[in-house]
């Protein structure tokens, strides 16, 4: 391979199945959720048939937070995990709420005040890639279903292990490879040829879905996304299995 065909391979990646140059990705992906912001948790519902709300509810039971610390959910969608976590960390810890998308920012935002929560919730429009925030200030970090839209996820992981503290935890529920073998056929059918034709019908929007689906299938599977976090400097790395695989709450800490 010529150098200059390295440096084009290496300034492409993927956008589902299609091959897109780095610098549009972000772009690409922030059309697909200012399409879908409004009507997310109903995507949500359609993509895991409901089951995102016990996968979440499992992630916070796994994260051992305790009252009084500061925790920080990336990607955080309309807000589901950041509202297991302030429950989690009390009146007298903090919730740190990131998105990259404002418009899903704002959804998130309404939906944790519209629960009563306020006070403690602090929202930041950032980038997983280059976060804010002082080295070492989060107790725990979570990303729920964003990691796989992440453009370097090598460099977010590098980000989030600067800003935890000595000991803290990430925690990545996303999306991963299903471990049953009679599953996965009837996953891949759903996911790929159902999942587009149910956004269409339901949200006249076939496109997003069809994204969504296909970034599942880029995105690293169990042990590749175990061995990722494990280059870029998180100790004691596993991962859980929810649902047959469909889903892996993976777990890495700063040491």
């Amino acid at each position: 391979m010529t150098n200059r065909n390295k440096k084009n391979n290496d300034d492409m990646t993927d956008f589902g199945f299609e091959s897109v140059p780095r610098d549009e990705k972000q772009a690409r992906v922030r059309g697909v959720f200012d399409s879908v912001a409004e009507r997310y948790d109903l995507m949500n519902d359609i993509m895991s048939v409901g089951l995102h709300r016990a996968w979440k509810r499992l992630t916070v039971s796994k994260s051992g937070l305790r009252p009084g610390d500061i925790v920080l959910d990336i990607a955080a969608g309309s807000g589901d995990l950041s509202r297991g976590l302030a429950r989690q960390v009390g009146k007298s810890g903090k919730v740190f709420v990131t998105d990259i998308n404002a418009r899903m920012l704002a959804v998130g935002r309404n939906y944790l005040t519209d629960s009563g929560l306020t006070g403690n919730i602090h929202y930041v429009q950032a980038n997983a890639e280059q976060l804010p925030f002082k080295r070492g200030t989060f107790d725990c970090i979570t990303i729920g279903f964003g990691l796989r839209n992440v453009t370097d996820k090598g460099a977010a992981l590098s980000s989030i292990l600067q800003v935890l503290k000595p000991g803290g935890r990430l925690l990545v529920l996303e999306f991963s490879r299903p471990r049953l073998g009679l599953l996965e056929p009837v996953y891949d059918f759903y996911s790929l040829t159902l999942l587009p034709k149910i956004g269409e019908l339901v949200l006249n929007d076939a496109d997003s879905y069809r994204y969504l689906a296909e970034s599942i299938r880029k995105h690293p599977d169990q042990e590749e996304l175990k061995e990722l976090m494990e280059d870029r400097g998180f100790k004691r790395c596993d991962y859980l299995n929810f649902s047959g695989g469909i889903v892996a709450l993976h777990r890495g800490y700063r040491v």
